[in-house]
């Protein structure tokens, strides 16, 4: 009886929660993929384009790629940290409005792989959810709560009226 109770459930549960729309998860994705890296961002800028110390010195003396078990040095290191800088402030804004998703979560991927070489030990608690989470709105999108949505709607209708041309 009580096994039948809990099967019932579970059915009810399972039926209740395939009935979300997408559109929740992947906002709930692009927010949460977001926030790590605007919050990072954050800290590398001193004013407008003008980079803080505390980054200028993290790339050019502390942060190394660890690739085969050598440090190397970051080639450029304050080119590096302007562009960490920028893409920890414009990916983020892009994920939130779902503008360019798929783009700015190959970006995240790729400034998450470049993270993973200079911290290696991140790997479980942030880089490999980071990876995940990006990998996820690089296959999916941004859904149907997306500016990509909107957008592709709008020029989708406009494509659409002008292949039917007034007469």
């Amino acid at each position: 009886m009580i096994i039948d109770r809990l099967h019932g459930f579970w059915q009810r549960l399972d039926t209740g929660l395939g009935s979300v729309p997408s559109a929740l998860p992947l906002l709930a994705l692009r927010v949460a993929l977001a926030i790590p890296f605007w919050r990072s961002g954050l800290t590398k800028w001193d004013g407008f384009f003008n980079l803080s110390t505390g980054a200028r010195y993290l790339f050019e003396q502390e942060f190394r790629l660890h690739i085969l078990g050598q440090a190397f040095p970051y080639p450029a290191p304050l080119a590096m940290a302007f562009l960490a800088g920028i893409g920890e402030l414009v990916l983020p804004v892009l994920l939130v409005l779902g503008l360019g998703t798929r783009l700015a979560a190959l970006g995240i991927i790729g400034m998450t792989i470049i993270i993973q070489l200079t911290v290696p030990d991140g790997l479980v608690n942030f880089h490999l959810p980071w990876f995940a989470m990006a990998l996820a709105l690089l296959v999916y999108g941004g859904g149907t709560l997306s500016a990509d949505r909107l957008l592709g709607g709008l020029v989708g209708a406009r494509l659409k009226g002008s292949a039917h041309p007034a007469p």
